[in-house]
């Protein structure tokens, strides 16, 4: 029988996510975000240590490029879903590793997501949630102020096991995020890791506070839409994804 061809599922519209193995949040929360939109979202999962040191989170370099492999051609853009572990491989490694397998496609990470996020909603000062251990989170710190960005205020809840982070409750995060978001000077609200639930609270905090929100997958997921070439205004959650923005987009 004879047939014809189109452009594919999503219109010809591909993005490629690199999700570690031990991450039951970002795909959950990237469903929100796409439902039914002419957009088709290809995951490969990259083995990932159930502890979250940068000893093991440096371990992912080693696997980058395979995983990535894994990914079919043609996509228009590809995110690599590690908060902290593109902060310890180093977001121009990670991309290098992904071109490798997939060149001249534009690559993307939470952090350098998060800092065209808070780029674009025109922040440097900002309030920082994180489920890290403090040798996890120091170097993020750390990361940020090299891009202009100054953490005034600091919660964390201390944990490196990544099946725990992945059960810590919405709940528990906004309280978190209220905390650290009324400190004196603060900006913005950044609440990292991908594996960390965010969505279901981030409007509440930012109406609450009178400030944006921004999480790793919300930004992510806004700068892979991004760098594919996709306006993605209202399609995810906070002042981010409303298009409420200041600056230009990094």
């Amino acid at each position: 029988m004879d047939y014809e061809t189109d452009e594919g599922a999503g219109g010809g519209c591909r993005l490629g996510l690199i999700v570690l193995s031990t991450d039951e949040t970002l795909e959950f929360e990237a469903r929100q975000v796409l439902g039914n939109r002419p957009v088709n979202l290809l995951h490969a999962r990259i083995p990932a240590q159930a502890h979250v040191t940068p000893e093991d989170l440096e371990m992912m370099a080693g696997e980058m490029t395979g995983t990535a492999a894994r990914l079919p051609d043609g996509l228009r853009a590809v995110a690599y879903a590690c908060t902290s572990g593109a902060t310890v491989i180093g977001p121009g490694r990670v991309q290098d590793l992904v071109q490798k397998a997939h060149a001249g496609v534009p690559v993307t990470n939470p952090m350098s997501s998060v800092i065209a996020g808070l780029g674009a909603l025109g922040v440097t000062r900002i309030a920082l949630v994180t489920p890290y251990v403090p040798e996890v989170t120091a170097p993020m710190i750390a990361y940020l102020a090299q891009h202009g960005i100054e953490v005034v205020s600091e919660v964390s809840f201390g944990q490196s096991e990544d099946w725990t982070v992945a059960r810590i409750s919405e709940a528990s995060t906004r309280a978190a995020m209220l905390k650290a978001g009324r400190a004196e000077g603060v900006e913005a609200v950044f609440a990292s890791c991908t594996n960390l639930r965010t969505f279901g609270v981030i409007g509440a905090v930012e109406a609450e506070l009178g400030l944006p929100v921004v999480s790793s997958n919300q930004a992510l997921l806004w700068h892979l839409l991004t760098l594919g070439g996709i306006e993605a205004q209202g399609w995810g959650p906070g002042r981010l994804f409303a298009g409420q923005v200041t600056g230009v987009l990094a």
